[in-house]
């Protein structure tokens, strides 16, 4: 009966080693729940600039106001009908 008893203690401790150590163990399960916390974080932050990206080729290619935009505020053009004012402040 001895015998028994020491198999299945022995038999526990096996298996409490597996939960709390080996592979799959709880610590384990909860690095990885931080990983895919961590990960969804960041693709939900590279999804919204993909957005942002996707919006801006798309008026690009399909108005002139935002290739007119980029023109101005990049390269600093003007229409041939605007008069360009350049202020310079005293210091």
């Amino acid at each position: 009966m001895n015998y028994v008893i020491a198999l299945l203690v022995a038999l526990i401790l096996i298996l409490q080693y597996d939960l709390w150590v080996g592979k799959g163990s709880i610590q384990e399960v909860r690095e990885l729940e931080t990983a895919i916390k961590t990960q969804s974080e960041e693709n939900r932050l590279l999804k919204e600039r993909n957005d942002a990206l996707r919006a801006e080729v798309r008026d690009l290619k399909t108005g002139l106001e935002a290739v007119e935009e980029r023109v101005r505020t990049e390269l600093g053009m003007i229409r041939q009908d605007e008069i360009f004012f350049h202020i310079i402040e005293k210091k």
